[in-house]
């Protein structure tokens, strides 16, 4: 059965809603690979510093409300 754009953002935003927390967690918790990944590479100790703090930095959120907004608007193109 088909359902509508508004029908599928809602699920989407529900969705998103109720993984919010569990994405944020998983985000931070990957800041020690991100910066172990950058260690890596061949750039200079003043890059993977700015990279490093730069990460500690950063934080993540969600917004579903622009995520149902934008997401609706793409779709309907």
């Amino acid at each position: 059965m088909a359902r509508s754009l508004e029908e599928m953002a809602a699920a989407g935003y529900e969705k998103l809603t109720r993984k919010a927390q569990q994405i944020s967690a998983s985000w931070n918790a990957a800041k020690s690979r991100m910066t172990a990944g950058y260690d890596a590479t061949p750039f200079g100790p003043t890059r993977k510093a700015n990279y490093r703090a730069a990460i500690q930095a950063a934080s993540h959120r969600t917004d579903p409300e622009k995520w149902r907004r934008n997401w609706t608007a793409k779709m309907a193109e």
